[in-house]
């Protein structure tokens, strides 16, 4: 579809409908002064919540004042009930998220330090059905863009070959996976956006990130993109490669940041906003989420990116 100029004025932006299928996590969460490699740490703070990448998207879109609908699967367990009630109190329909009985779901253990950095360590989850025949499909005729991650690969597959079918921007959060499983997604994906350990290991053997995109876009996505923390981003339209330098903020916490990235430039994208301008405001949601703790909390409403990204281009 036709791109829309971003309008100069927020009372301007419609409320956009989206879809994000894929990972929801519970997060258990612990502040440190710093990250060690063995022994022991004493946690300032404790989190607890839900968590996941498309999970974390479809939170920061519905913050940004989007419609949002999130299609995933958990077990029918305390951390499974949990995640589907707060992702429902924080405004996001959860009529097709799924809980199945004698699976487990997915949860995450994280330490973060002093500095905003984290490490995290995930359990995936056991005995959830990889079968997508239950999806609506029939609801994407009515969405704006549609966002996953490749967690549940025959899922992302079926959203977004229907979404190609209509026209539908689709966004892809290229975490970590097996390399047969981008195959199967990026010539169904519009707009592939990799973490950088992500593209790194599905171009593996490249040591340039210009090499690394291009060889994604030739595995069939239309765009191919790459955020690398403090260094901004890298994206491959099919004119070479075009950087992004990063957002100035001091850190709190960077859980998250990558989810708030993708669930906004769903946003965007779906408002039909040139896709220069969609990174921008992307890249500005991220950055606001970092001056907080937690992966949700942080994630801003549309004045608070609003101000944010034109304030930081004066």
């Amino acid at each position: 579809m036709k791109a829309e100029a971003m309008p100069s004025d927020i009372g301007a932006i419609r409320a956009p409908s989206l879809i994000c299928l894929g990972l929801s996590a519970f997060d258990l969460t612990w502040v440190v002064d710093r990250l060690l490699p063995g022994g022991k740490a004493r946690a300032g703070e404790h989190h607890e919540g839900g968590g996941g990448m498309a999970a974390n998207a479809a939170v920061a879109a519905a913050r940004l004042g989007a419609s949002v609908r999130f299609w995933g699967r958990a077990g029918d367990d305390l951390a499974g009930r949990a995640m589907r009630q707060e992702l429902a109190d924080l405004g996001v329909d959860v009529s097709d998220f799924r809980l199945f009985e004698h699976a487990r779901s997915s949860v995450s253990g994280i330490l973060v330090d002093a500095e905003g950095e984290r490490t995290i360590v995930n359990f995936r989850g056991e005995g959830l059905p990889d079968d997508a025949a239950w999806l609506p499909l029939r609801h994407v005729a009515g969405s704006d863009a549609v966002l996953a991650d490749p967690r549940w690969p025959d899922g992302a597959c079926a959203l977004f070959a229907r979404a190609r079918e209509l026209g539908v921007p689709s966004v892809l959060d290229g975490d970590v996976a097996d390399a047969a499983i981008f195959d199967r997604l990026l010539p169904l994906t519009d707009f592939a956006v990799f973490s950088e350990p992500g593209l790194a290991g599905y171009a593996a053997g490249m040591d340039d990130v210009g090499a690394r995109l291009a060889y994604a876009r030739r595995r069939g996505c239309r765009v191919a993109a790459v955020t690398l923390g403090a260094r901004g981003m890298a994206w491959d339209a099919g004119e070479g490669t075009r950087h992004m330098p990063a957002r100035k903020v001091r850190p709190v916490d960077t859980t998250g940041a990558g989810d708030v990235f993708h669930g906004a430039l769903a946003y965007g994208l779906a408002l039909r906003w040139p896709m220069e301008d969609a990174f921008r405001f992307s890249a500005a949601a991220a950055a606001c989420k970092c001056l907080h703790r937690g992966g949700r909390s942080g994630a801003p409403d549309l004045q608070t990116a609003w101000t944010f990204l034109h304030r930081s281009e004066e």
